[in-house]
């Protein structure tokens, strides 16, 4: 990450590497253009991965019975849970 980087939300970092993947389709950039902005694509689907596993370890916490076995439901059982509670 470059120093003066911040920290971006999970949706802008997407946003970024899509706007990467665009410039990198269109083929008309110089070689070191083209290999900074890989460089940075790299990066960007880096910290897009580790906040999905992030939020998939929070999610599998969650999940968890009472004495902290996991809870696995098909996403059929899981809406019609919280369709019943409404």
């Amino acid at each position: 990450m470059k120093p003066d980087d911040q920290p971006k939300s999970f949706e802008a970092s997407l946003e970024a590497l899509e706007q990467i993947v665009q410039q990198l389709e269109n083929g008309d950039l110089p070689l070191e253009k083209s290999l900074e902005l890989f460089e940075d694509g790299i990066r960007l689907s880096r910290q897009c991965q580790e906040r999905l596993s992030q939020a998939e370890r929070r999610i599998e916490t969650l999940l968890r019975d009472n004495q902290g076995r996991p809870v696995a439901s098909s996403f059929a059982e899981a809406e019609s849970i919280t369709s019943d509670a409404e």
